[in-house]
């Protein structure tokens, strides 16, 4: 049997499934999107995405077996994203992978999703050195860990409220712009001016982040004016939060010896927190570990990887879906 692992991917609004071997090496990763069918809302419709999911998931794993040149025989095991995400989405990864595993004979392994966007940052070539500290910053997520191994993680701070993502989104909306709203607001932010004095929530104060009096305090500043430069508006909250992420960033690394900055999540794929996050990693004389932009957001590769460490580390299958499964769990 061949060392390989399918990863399937369903915990919001992207079909992914990959096939990745044990040191991450990617024969094959598949999206199928659902960005064109959400946007008109301006974010995931939950009901819209669980349907989505149902018609794509068994062609995207056809196609990704295809792509790899693999049978189910080549395959160690299967692996689905058991939490967290939205529960209808999550339900049918977990139960088409069920029917596989059944079907082909394999073993089964749920996987954390966060667990999945950490290992991304060793997709295609091994980056991360131990101990490392985490910046997961995505759509439903944002988070400061701390790493001494794969098996151990300790949290440090997250959200309080709305996460980096969320902000981009309702930012975006707010500008009358469509969906996803990270990579639009990037780039009217590299045309615009930081002219505007936005709000840096809890910039000094602990781990902890807060970004929904940042969303509220753009809402104003539109609301006041219909004449405003928009992309002067996207400077302004692009800067307020990458203030927020280095000075986050930059203190979790005095408190806890590190030899890497893993930035994982698809705010990642940001080019200016990449910047960013380079001049922090260059201050503290730390590698910086970012993985390349196209898997930076939800995909099955990541999935497959993570499982790794679930067969290395010998964690029992927990496929029970869960919406709300933390860092620490498995």
């Amino acid at each position: 049997m061949s060392d390989l692992i399918l990863g399937i991917e369903s915990s919001c609004d992207d079909t992914s499934v990959g096939v990745v071997g044990r040191d991450g090496q990617v024969l094959s990763n598949i999206i199928s999107s659902q960005a064109e069918l959400h946007s008109v809302y301006g974010g995931v419709y939950p009901q819209l995405a669980s349907r989505e999911h149902l018609r794509a998931v068994l062609p995207t794993v056809e196609l990704a077996m295809k792509a790899a040149d693999v049978s189910h025989a080549d395959l160690k095991a299967i692996a689905v994203t058991r939490g967290p995400g939205l529960i209808g989405s999550l339900i049918v990864g977990v139960d088409t992978a069920r029917a596989l595993a059944r079907g082909w004979g394999l073993p089964i392994i749920g996987v954390n999703h966060l667990r999945g966007h950490v290992r991304s940052a060793d997709l295609e070539e091994t980056r991360v050195e131990y101990p490392a500290m985490i910046l997961l910053v995505s759509g439903g997520h944002t988070l400061l860990a701390h790493m001494t191994s794969p098996r151990s993680i300790e949290l440090l701070g997250s959200t309080r409220d709305d996460s980096v993502g969320e902000a981009y989104d309702k930012t975006a909306r707010l500008l009358g712009k469509g969906y996803p709203g990270g990579p639009i607001v990037d780039k009217m932010a590299a045309s615009g001016s930081a002219r505007f004095d936005l709000p840096r929530p809890m910039v000094n104060n602990g781990l902890d982040f807060s970004f929904s009096g940042l969303k509220t305090a753009v809402r104003m500043l539109v609301e006041r004016s219909e004449q405003l430069d928009q992309d002067d508006v996207a400077a302004s909250f692009v800067d307020a939060v990458l203030d927020v992420l280095t000075s986050k960033v930059s203190r979790a690394l005095e408190l806890r010896k590190s030899s890497s900055l893993i930035v994982v999540g698809g705010v990642a794929a940001s080019p200016p927190l990449r910047e960013r996050m380079a001049a922090v990693c260059a201050e503290h004389q730390v590698r910086l570990c970012l993985p390349p932009v196209k898997w930076a957001t939800d995909n099955g590769a990541m999935i497959a990887l993570a499982a790794w460490d679930y067969v290395d580390n010998h964690v029992g299958a927990d496929l029970s879906p869960k919406a709300n499964l933390g860092l620490a769990a498995w």
